[in-house]
Protein backbone atom coordinates (compact mmCIF):
# COMPACT_ATOMS: atom_id res chain seq x y z
CA UNK A 1 0.00 0.00 0.00
CA UNK A 2 1.42 3.67 -1.06
CA UNK A 3 1.85 5.56 1.92
CA UNK A 4 3.52 8.46 0.01
CA UNK A 5 1.38 10.85 -2.33
CA UNK A 6 1.56 14.13 -3.70
CA UNK A 7 -1.63 15.34 -2.17
CA UNK A 8 -3.51 14.36 0.99
CA UNK A 9 -6.73 16.24 1.94
CA UNK A 10 -8.09 15.64 4.84
CA UNK A 11 -11.94 15.52 4.92
CA UNK A 12 -13.95 14.13 2.19
CA UNK A 13 -17.12 16.92 2.29
CA UNK A 14 -17.71 18.97 -0.43
CA UNK A 15 -14.28 20.80 -0.01
CA UNK A 16 -12.08 17.80 0.04
CA UNK A 17 -14.17 16.09 -2.92
CA UNK A 18 -13.98 19.58 -4.86
CA UNK A 19 -10.45 19.75 -4.36
CA UNK A 20 -9.51 16.48 -5.50
CA UNK A 21 -11.64 16.59 -8.69
CA UNK A 22 -10.06 19.66 -9.79
CA UNK A 23 -6.32 18.52 -8.79
CA UNK A 24 -7.11 15.63 -11.12
CA UNK A 25 -8.53 17.48 -14.07
CA UNK A 26 -5.09 19.66 -13.84
CA UNK A 27 -3.37 16.15 -13.98
CA UNK A 28 -2.33 16.01 -10.34
CA UNK A 29 -3.33 12.05 -9.91
CA UNK A 30 -1.29 10.97 -6.97
CA UNK A 31 -4.52 12.58 -4.49
CA UNK A 32 -5.67 10.66 -1.62
CA UNK A 33 -8.39 11.92 0.94
CA UNK A 34 -8.77 10.86 4.47
CA UNK A 35 -12.37 10.71 5.72
CA UNK A 36 -13.23 9.55 8.75
CA UNK A 37 -16.63 8.89 8.41
CA UNK A 38 -17.67 6.00 6.25
CA UNK A 39 -18.63 7.80 3.12
CA UNK A 40 -18.22 11.43 1.53
CA UNK A 41 -20.89 14.44 2.49
CA UNK A 42 -19.25 15.87 5.70
CA UNK A 43 -21.50 18.70 6.72
CA UNK A 44 -24.26 16.92 5.11
CA UNK A 45 -23.68 13.44 6.37
CA UNK A 46 -22.73 14.73 9.92
CA UNK A 47 -26.42 16.94 9.91
CA UNK A 48 -29.18 14.28 9.68
CA UNK A 49 -31.65 16.21 12.16
CA UNK A 50 -35.43 16.38 11.18
CA UNK A 51 -35.82 19.31 8.35
CA UNK A 52 -32.06 19.85 7.46
CA UNK A 53 -31.86 21.70 4.30
CA UNK A 54 -29.67 24.38 2.60
CA UNK A 55 -30.50 28.31 3.49
CA UNK A 56 -28.94 28.86 -0.19
CA UNK A 57 -30.74 27.91 -2.97
CA UNK A 58 -30.04 24.88 -4.92
CA UNK A 59 -29.07 26.70 -8.56
CA UNK A 60 -25.97 27.82 -6.44
CA UNK A 61 -25.41 25.14 -4.17
CA UNK A 62 -23.37 22.72 -6.62
CA UNK A 63 -19.75 22.10 -8.33
CA UNK A 64 -19.20 24.93 -11.45
CA UNK A 65 -17.74 21.33 -13.14
CA UNK A 66 -20.70 19.08 -11.95
CA UNK A 67 -23.67 21.29 -12.43
CA UNK A 68 -27.44 19.81 -10.74
CA UNK A 69 -30.35 20.76 -13.32
CA UNK A 70 -32.50 18.32 -11.05
CA UNK A 71 -32.88 19.70 -7.75
CA UNK A 72 -36.00 18.67 -6.82
CA UNK A 73 -36.69 21.97 -4.49
CA UNK A 74 -35.44 25.36 -4.80
CA UNK A 75 -33.82 24.97 -1.53
CA UNK A 76 -32.39 21.25 -1.68
CA UNK A 77 -33.15 19.18 1.75
CA UNK A 78 -29.86 17.20 3.56
CA UNK A 79 -30.57 13.59 1.94
CA UNK A 80 -30.51 15.48 -1.44
CA UNK A 81 -27.75 17.06 -1.14
CA UNK A 82 -25.70 14.39 0.32
CA UNK A 83 -26.82 12.34 -2.48
CA UNK A 84 -25.15 14.92 -4.46
CA UNK A 85 -21.70 15.25 -3.35
CA UNK A 86 -21.47 11.14 -3.30
CA UNK A 87 -22.77 11.32 -7.12
CA UNK A 88 -20.05 13.78 -7.56
CA UNK A 89 -17.07 11.46 -5.84
CA UNK A 90 -18.12 8.02 -7.96
CA UNK A 91 -18.69 9.54 -11.22
CA UNK A 92 -14.89 11.43 -10.99
CA UNK A 93 -13.50 7.82 -9.54
CA UNK A 94 -12.66 9.30 -6.46
CA UNK A 95 -13.90 5.96 -4.17
CA UNK A 96 -10.61 3.64 -5.09
CA UNK A 97 -9.01 7.09 -3.92
CA UNK A 98 -10.20 7.92 -0.55
CA UNK A 99 -9.64 6.12 2.74
CA UNK A 100 -12.64 6.00 4.84
CA UNK A 101 -12.52 5.04 8.95
CA UNK A 102 -9.63 7.13 9.05
CA UNK A 103 -8.80 9.69 11.84
CA UNK A 104 -5.87 11.82 11.61
CA UNK A 105 -4.07 12.19 14.82
CA UNK A 106 -1.52 13.93 14.13
CA UNK A 107 0.15 16.24 10.76
CA UNK A 108 3.87 17.44 11.00
CA UNK A 109 5.98 19.21 8.56
CA UNK A 110 9.16 17.57 7.56
CA UNK A 111 11.88 20.37 6.75
CA UNK A 112 14.37 18.29 5.90
CA UNK A 113 12.53 15.84 3.26
CA UNK A 114 10.01 18.59 2.75
CA UNK A 115 6.76 16.40 3.09
CA UNK A 116 4.07 16.51 6.39
CA UNK A 117 4.56 13.41 7.86
CA UNK A 118 0.91 12.39 9.04
CA UNK A 119 0.55 9.89 11.87
CA UNK A 120 -3.27 8.43 11.36
CA UNK A 121 -5.83 5.40 12.65
CA UNK A 122 -4.47 3.40 9.20
CA UNK A 123 -0.49 3.95 10.01
CA UNK A 124 1.98 6.52 8.89
CA UNK A 125 1.48 8.55 5.89
CA UNK A 126 3.51 11.23 4.04
CA UNK A 127 2.29 13.79 1.67
CA UNK A 128 4.26 16.85 -0.40
CA UNK A 129 1.12 18.79 -0.07
CA UNK A 130 -1.29 18.74 2.72
CA UNK A 131 -5.01 19.98 2.56
CA UNK A 132 -7.49 20.54 5.46
CA UNK A 133 -11.17 20.18 4.47
CA UNK A 134 -12.31 19.46 7.15
CA UNK A 135 -15.29 21.87 7.22
CA UNK A 136 -16.46 23.96 10.17
CA UNK A 137 -19.95 22.92 10.42
CA UNK A 138 -19.41 19.26 11.56
CA UNK A 139 -18.16 19.13 14.64
CA UNK A 140 -20.71 20.02 17.70
CA UNK A 141 -20.30 22.58 20.03
CA UNK A 142 -21.77 20.90 23.27
CA UNK A 143 -22.26 23.69 26.17
CA UNK A 144 -20.34 23.26 29.83
CA UNK A 145 -23.69 22.79 31.25
CA UNK A 146 -23.05 22.20 35.49
CA UNK A 147 -25.40 18.81 35.96
CA UNK A 148 -26.10 18.10 31.96
CA UNK A 149 -23.81 15.30 32.35
CA UNK A 150 -25.91 13.46 34.91
CA UNK A 151 -29.32 14.43 33.21
CA UNK A 152 -31.41 11.75 33.95
CA UNK A 153 -33.07 11.34 30.18
CA UNK A 154 -31.81 11.88 26.32
CA UNK A 155 -29.61 14.00 25.58
CA UNK A 156 -27.92 14.49 21.75
CA UNK A 157 -26.63 17.54 19.71
CA UNK A 158 -28.63 18.32 16.55
CA UNK A 159 -25.67 17.48 14.64
CA UNK A 160 -25.15 13.52 16.43
CA UNK A 161 -29.41 13.50 15.73
CA UNK A 162 -30.54 10.12 17.95
CA UNK A 163 -33.13 8.59 15.46
CA UNK A 164 -33.46 5.58 17.09
CA UNK A 165 -34.89 7.97 20.06
CA UNK A 166 -38.44 8.03 19.75
CA UNK A 167 -39.88 11.68 20.47
CA UNK A 168 -43.03 11.39 20.18
CA UNK A 169 -45.30 12.37 23.49
CA UNK A 170 -42.19 13.25 25.91
CA UNK A 171 -41.23 16.57 27.37
CA UNK A 172 -38.17 18.22 24.51
CA UNK A 173 -36.20 20.84 26.06
CA UNK A 174 -34.11 22.75 23.00
CA UNK A 175 -30.61 24.84 24.24
CA UNK A 176 -30.45 27.00 21.35
CA UNK A 177 -31.94 29.31 18.53
CA UNK A 178 -29.90 29.69 15.74
CA UNK A 179 -29.91 27.62 12.12
CA UNK A 180 -30.00 24.51 13.25
CA UNK A 181 -32.88 24.87 15.67
CA UNK A 182 -35.10 26.50 12.88
CA UNK A 183 -35.30 23.59 11.04
CA UNK A 184 -35.78 20.75 13.32
CA UNK A 185 -38.12 22.71 16.16
CA UNK A 186 -40.79 22.78 13.46
CA UNK A 187 -39.67 19.06 12.51
CA UNK A 188 -40.77 17.94 15.67
CA UNK A 189 -43.03 20.22 17.42
CA UNK A 190 -46.48 18.12 16.77
CA UNK A 191 -44.77 14.98 17.84
CA UNK A 192 -43.70 16.19 21.43
CA UNK A 193 -46.18 16.64 24.39
CA UNK A 194 -44.18 19.81 25.13
CA UNK A 195 -41.27 22.08 23.82
CA UNK A 196 -39.15 24.26 25.69
CA UNK A 197 -37.48 26.49 23.43
CA UNK A 198 -34.57 28.12 25.38
CA UNK A 199 -33.36 31.48 23.42
CA UNK A 200 -30.35 33.20 24.70
CA UNK A 201 -30.68 35.42 21.93
CA UNK A 202 -33.85 36.06 19.93
CA UNK A 203 -32.85 35.92 15.78
CA UNK A 204 -33.92 37.76 12.46
CA UNK A 205 -35.89 35.11 10.91
CA UNK A 206 -37.12 35.97 6.60
CA UNK A 207 -39.66 34.21 4.85
CA UNK A 208 -38.14 30.95 2.87
CA UNK A 209 -38.98 31.72 -0.83
CA UNK A 210 -38.74 27.64 -1.04
CA UNK A 211 -40.90 25.44 -3.04
CA UNK A 212 -41.18 22.02 -4.73
CA UNK A 213 -39.73 21.73 -8.27
CA UNK A 214 -42.17 19.73 -10.88
CA UNK A 215 -40.49 16.72 -12.36
CA UNK A 216 -41.60 18.63 -15.93
CA UNK A 217 -39.74 21.54 -15.32
CA UNK A 218 -36.49 19.77 -13.93
CA UNK A 219 -36.67 17.91 -17.16
CA UNK A 220 -36.87 21.30 -19.48
CA UNK A 221 -34.09 22.56 -17.16
CA UNK A 222 -31.79 19.77 -17.96
CA UNK A 223 -32.51 19.93 -21.64
CA UNK A 224 -31.94 23.48 -21.88
CA UNK A 225 -28.86 24.64 -19.55
CA UNK A 226 -29.42 28.22 -20.56
CA UNK A 227 -32.12 28.15 -18.09
CA UNK A 228 -30.61 27.17 -15.37
CA UNK A 229 -27.91 29.33 -16.04
CA UNK A 230 -30.20 32.21 -16.30
CA UNK A 231 -31.94 30.75 -12.84
CA UNK A 232 -28.40 31.11 -11.34
CA UNK A 233 -27.69 34.53 -12.58
CA UNK A 234 -30.69 35.79 -11.12
CA UNK A 235 -30.11 34.35 -7.43
CA UNK A 236 -26.77 35.69 -7.47
CA UNK A 237 -27.49 38.85 -8.53
CA UNK A 238 -30.44 38.78 -5.42
CA UNK A 239 -28.28 37.46 -3.16
CA UNK A 240 -25.28 40.06 -4.12
CA UNK A 241 -27.71 42.80 -3.66
CA UNK A 242 -28.73 41.82 -0.34
CA UNK A 243 -24.79 41.73 0.25
CA UNK A 244 -24.11 45.49 -0.42
CA UNK A 245 -26.19 45.64 3.37
CA UNK A 246 -23.38 43.76 4.72
CA UNK A 247 -20.69 46.02 3.45
CA UNK A 248 -22.94 49.34 3.77
CA UNK A 249 -25.63 48.26 5.87
CA UNK A 250 -27.96 51.72 5.78
CA UNK A 251 -30.16 51.60 4.48
CA UNK A 252 -30.30 48.32 2.45
CA UNK A 253 -30.54 46.54 6.11
CA UNK A 254 -33.31 48.53 7.42
CA UNK A 255 -35.43 47.83 4.80
CA UNK A 256 -34.71 43.89 5.37
CA UNK A 257 -35.48 44.56 8.84
CA UNK A 258 -39.00 45.68 7.54
CA UNK A 259 -39.90 42.39 6.16
CA UNK A 260 -38.62 40.25 9.18
CA UNK A 261 -40.27 42.66 11.52
CA UNK A 262 -43.59 42.40 9.55
CA UNK A 263 -43.30 39.25 8.87
CA UNK A 264 -43.18 38.07 13.17
CA UNK A 265 -46.06 40.47 13.79
CA UNK A 266 -48.55 38.83 11.08
CA UNK A 267 -47.19 35.48 12.25
CA UNK A 268 -47.15 35.72 16.23
CA UNK A 269 -50.15 37.56 17.55
CA UNK A 270 -49.22 37.23 20.90
CA UNK A 271 -47.40 40.70 22.44
CA UNK A 272 -45.28 38.84 25.13
CA UNK A 273 -44.45 36.60 22.65
CA UNK A 274 -43.63 38.64 20.02
CA UNK A 275 -41.33 40.75 22.45
CA UNK A 276 -39.82 37.71 22.93
CA UNK A 277 -38.98 37.06 19.77
CA UNK A 278 -37.81 40.62 18.72
CA UNK A 279 -33.69 41.08 18.01
CA UNK A 280 -32.73 43.84 19.51
CA UNK A 281 -29.27 44.32 16.96
CA UNK A 282 -29.54 44.99 13.30
CA UNK A 283 -30.16 42.55 10.74
CA UNK A 284 -27.34 40.39 9.59
CA UNK A 285 -24.81 41.35 12.66
CA UNK A 286 -25.91 37.38 13.28
CA UNK A 287 -26.72 34.65 10.46
CA UNK A 288 -30.07 35.18 9.13
CA UNK A 289 -32.30 32.73 9.25
CA UNK A 290 -34.96 31.51 6.95
CA UNK A 291 -38.26 29.46 7.71
CA UNK A 292 -41.94 29.44 6.57
CA UNK A 293 -42.68 27.16 9.60
CA UNK A 294 -40.28 27.94 12.67
CA UNK A 295 -42.35 31.45 14.39
CA UNK A 296 -45.59 29.27 13.37
CA UNK A 297 -44.30 25.93 15.46
CA UNK A 298 -43.39 28.79 18.38
CA UNK A 299 -47.14 29.71 18.83
CA UNK A 300 -48.38 26.25 19.08
CA UNK A 301 -49.66 25.22 22.44
CA UNK A 302 -47.39 22.90 23.27
CA UNK A 303 -44.52 25.01 22.64
CA UNK A 304 -42.88 27.39 25.62
CA UNK A 305 -40.37 29.75 24.64
CA UNK A 306 -38.20 31.20 27.60
CA UNK A 307 -35.68 33.67 26.38
CA UNK A 308 -32.83 33.21 28.62
CA UNK A 309 -29.50 31.23 28.41
CA UNK A 310 -29.70 28.27 30.15
CA UNK A 311 -28.03 28.15 33.70
CA UNK A 312 -27.36 24.20 34.63
CA UNK A 313 -29.49 20.88 34.90
CA UNK A 314 -30.85 19.61 37.81
CA UNK A 315 -31.90 16.23 37.79
CA UNK A 316 -34.58 15.89 34.91
CA UNK A 317 -34.96 19.98 35.34
CA UNK A 318 -33.63 22.19 32.90
CA UNK A 319 -33.06 25.34 34.77
CA UNK A 320 -32.63 28.85 32.87
CA UNK A 321 -30.47 32.08 34.12
CA UNK A 322 -33.83 34.01 35.57
CA UNK A 323 -34.69 30.98 37.31
CA UNK A 324 -37.60 29.26 34.58
CA UNK A 325 -37.33 25.57 35.45
CA UNK A 326 -38.80 22.67 33.26
CA UNK A 327 -38.98 19.08 33.64
CA UNK A 328 -38.06 16.89 30.47
CA UNK A 329 -37.39 13.71 29.07
CA UNK A 330 -34.84 14.75 26.47
CA UNK A 331 -32.70 17.56 26.02
CA UNK A 332 -31.57 18.41 22.54
CA UNK A 333 -28.51 20.75 21.87
CA UNK A 334 -28.89 22.99 18.92
CA UNK A 335 -25.72 24.99 20.17
CA UNK A 336 -23.84 25.24 17.37
CA UNK A 337 -20.38 24.04 15.55
CA UNK A 338 -16.59 25.02 16.38
CA UNK A 339 -16.29 27.23 14.05
CA UNK A 340 -12.84 29.43 14.43
CA UNK A 341 -11.39 26.66 16.46
CA UNK A 342 -11.53 24.26 13.78
CA UNK A 343 -10.99 21.00 14.07
CA UNK A 344 -7.54 20.06 12.71
CA UNK A 345 -6.11 23.09 13.92
CA UNK A 346 -4.67 21.24 17.37
CA UNK A 347 -3.31 18.99 15.19
CA UNK A 348 -1.34 20.50 11.84
CA UNK A 349 2.00 21.32 13.63
CA UNK A 350 4.31 23.87 11.16
CA UNK A 351 8.04 24.62 10.50
CA UNK A 352 8.91 25.35 14.36
CA UNK A 353 6.78 22.59 15.64
CA UNK A 354 4.31 24.97 16.59
CA UNK A 355 0.31 23.69 15.61
CA UNK A 356 -1.74 25.81 14.14
CA UNK A 357 -3.52 26.55 17.19
CA UNK A 358 -0.49 27.60 18.79
CA UNK A 359 0.23 30.21 16.26
CA UNK A 360 -2.87 31.78 15.87
CA UNK A 361 -3.62 32.44 19.75
CA UNK A 362 -7.23 32.25 19.40
CA UNK A 363 -7.18 34.16 16.00
CA UNK A 364 -7.31 32.37 12.76
CA UNK A 365 -5.58 34.02 10.12
CA UNK A 366 -4.64 32.88 6.57
CA UNK A 367 -3.53 35.20 3.74
CA UNK A 368 -6.20 34.52 1.38
CA UNK A 369 -8.22 32.45 3.83
CA UNK A 370 -6.29 29.58 2.58
CA UNK A 371 -2.32 29.66 3.21
CA UNK A 372 -0.50 29.94 6.33
CA UNK A 373 2.99 31.63 7.19
CA UNK A 374 5.28 28.50 8.53
CA UNK A 375 3.22 26.26 7.42
CA UNK A 376 4.42 25.15 3.94
CA UNK A 377 2.45 23.23 1.67
CA UNK A 378 -0.75 23.52 3.67
CA UNK A 379 -3.89 24.37 2.35
CA UNK A 380 -6.84 25.38 4.68
CA UNK A 381 -10.03 25.29 2.91
CA UNK A 382 -13.06 27.25 4.35
CA UNK A 383 -10.48 29.01 6.19
CA UNK A 384 -10.45 32.38 8.17
CA UNK A 385 -11.82 35.34 6.92
CA UNK A 386 -13.53 33.94 4.33
CA UNK A 387 -17.30 33.81 5.12
CA UNK A 388 -19.97 35.70 3.66
CA UNK A 389 -23.80 36.31 4.88
CA UNK A 390 -25.37 35.77 1.82
CA UNK A 391 -23.37 33.64 -0.47
CA UNK A 392 -23.06 30.03 -1.64
CA UNK A 393 -19.51 27.78 0.57
CA UNK A 394 -19.29 26.37 -3.12
CA UNK A 395 -18.33 29.79 -4.46
CA UNK A 396 -15.85 30.31 -1.51
CA UNK A 397 -14.26 26.71 -1.69
CA UNK A 398 -14.12 26.79 -5.60
CA UNK A 399 -11.68 30.23 -5.70
CA UNK A 400 -9.37 28.26 -3.03
CA UNK A 401 -9.39 25.25 -4.67
CA UNK A 402 -7.97 27.45 -7.63
CA UNK A 403 -5.63 28.60 -5.88
CA UNK A 404 -4.32 24.95 -4.77
CA UNK A 405 -4.25 23.87 -8.69
CA UNK A 406 -2.25 26.63 -9.26
CA UNK A 407 0.05 26.58 -6.14
CA UNK A 408 0.60 22.71 -7.26
CA UNK A 409 1.00 22.56 -10.69
CA UNK A 410 3.19 26.16 -10.35
CA UNK A 411 5.55 24.05 -8.07
CA UNK A 412 5.90 21.46 -10.13
CA UNK A 413 6.67 23.81 -13.52
CA UNK A 414 9.43 25.29 -11.33
CA UNK A 415 10.47 22.54 -9.28
CA UNK A 416 9.18 24.13 -6.02
CA UNK A 417 9.64 21.57 -3.52
CA UNK A 418 8.44 23.87 -0.69
CA UNK A 419 5.95 26.98 -0.92
CA UNK A 420 5.29 29.13 1.95
CA UNK A 421 3.71 32.79 2.03
CA UNK A 422 5.99 35.59 3.31
CA UNK A 423 5.13 36.97 7.03
CA UNK A 424 4.62 40.51 5.91
CA UNK A 425 2.41 39.60 2.75
CA UNK A 426 0.18 37.57 5.30
CA UNK A 427 0.39 40.95 7.91
CA UNK A 428 -0.41 42.78 5.47
CA UNK A 429 -3.77 40.65 3.97
CA UNK A 430 -5.00 40.42 7.28
CA UNK A 431 -4.87 44.28 7.99
CA UNK A 432 -6.45 45.02 5.19
CA UNK A 433 -9.51 42.22 5.54
CA UNK A 434 -9.61 43.90 9.52
CA UNK A 435 -9.54 47.59 8.07
CA UNK A 436 -12.55 46.28 5.83
CA UNK A 437 -14.50 45.39 8.51
CA UNK A 438 -15.03 48.11 10.65
CA UNK A 439 -17.87 49.20 9.38
CA UNK A 440 -19.61 45.97 8.05
CA UNK A 441 -22.71 44.65 9.90
CA UNK A 442 -20.74 41.70 10.99
CA UNK A 443 -18.93 44.11 13.14
CA UNK A 444 -20.82 46.95 13.93
CA UNK A 445 -24.07 45.56 14.21
CA UNK A 446 -24.44 46.00 17.77
CA UNK A 447 -24.45 41.42 18.94
CA UNK A 448 -21.74 38.89 19.96
CA UNK A 449 -21.91 35.95 17.22
CA UNK A 450 -19.77 33.53 16.38
CA UNK A 451 -17.46 35.70 13.62
CA UNK A 452 -15.67 36.98 16.88
CA UNK A 453 -13.31 34.79 17.97
CA UNK A 454 -11.63 34.14 21.29
CA UNK A 455 -10.08 37.43 21.25
CA UNK A 456 -13.25 39.50 20.66
CA UNK A 457 -11.81 39.76 16.26
CA UNK A 458 -13.92 38.87 13.53
CA UNK A 459 -11.88 36.39 12.18
CA UNK A 460 -14.90 34.70 10.05
CA UNK A 461 -16.02 37.21 7.87
CA UNK A 462 -15.36 38.58 4.11
CA UNK A 463 -15.84 42.46 4.22
CA UNK A 464 -16.84 42.88 0.44
CA UNK A 465 -18.06 41.13 -2.66
CA UNK A 466 -18.52 37.43 -3.72
CA UNK A 467 -16.77 38.43 -7.00
CA UNK A 468 -14.00 39.77 -5.56
CA UNK A 469 -13.46 37.28 -3.18
CA UNK A 470 -13.46 34.73 -6.02
CA UNK A 471 -11.03 37.27 -8.11
CA UNK A 472 -8.60 37.53 -5.13
CA UNK A 473 -8.40 34.22 -3.68
CA UNK A 474 -7.83 32.38 -7.06
CA UNK A 475 -5.00 34.05 -8.17
CA UNK A 476 -1.56 32.53 -6.92
CA UNK A 477 1.38 35.03 -6.99
CA UNK A 478 4.56 33.79 -7.27
CA UNK A 479 6.10 36.98 -5.28
CA UNK A 480 3.52 36.38 -2.31
CA UNK A 481 5.79 33.23 -1.54
CA UNK A 482 8.86 31.90 -0.49
CA UNK A 483 9.68 29.06 -2.48
CA UNK A 484 12.45 26.09 -1.60
CA UNK A 485 13.60 24.91 -5.33
CA UNK A 486 14.76 21.01 -5.60
CA UNK A 487 17.99 21.81 -7.65
CA UNK A 488 19.63 25.03 -5.93
CA UNK A 489 17.74 24.02 -2.41
CA UNK A 490 17.68 27.83 -1.64
CA UNK A 491 15.01 30.42 -0.90
CA UNK A 492 14.55 32.33 -3.58
CA UNK A 493 11.77 35.15 -4.51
Amino acid sequence: MNVDHEVVIIGAGISGVGAAVRLRQEGVEDVLLLERAETFGGTWRANTYPGCACDVPSALYSYSFAPNPRWSRVFAEQPEILAYVERVADDHGLRPRTRFGTDVERADWDESGRRWVLTTSAGEITSRFLVSAAGPWNEPRVPDLPGLEEFDGEVFHSARWNHDYDLRGRRVAVIGSGASAVQFVPAIADDVAELHLFQRTAQWVLPKLDRAVPPPVRSFIARVPQVQDAMKAVQYGALETLGIGFRRPEPTMRAVEAIGSAYLRRTVRDPELRRALTPDYRIGCKRILFSNSYLQSLTKPQVAVHPVAVERVEGSTVVGSDGTRAEVDAIILGTGFHILDMPVADLVHGRDGRSLDEVWQGSPEAYLGTVVHGFPNLFVMLGPSLGTGHSSAFAILEAQVELLVSAVTHARSTRAESLDVRAEVQRAYVADVQDALAGTVYNAGGCQSYYLDDNGRNSFSWPWSTGRLRRRVKAFRERDFDLTLAVADQEVA
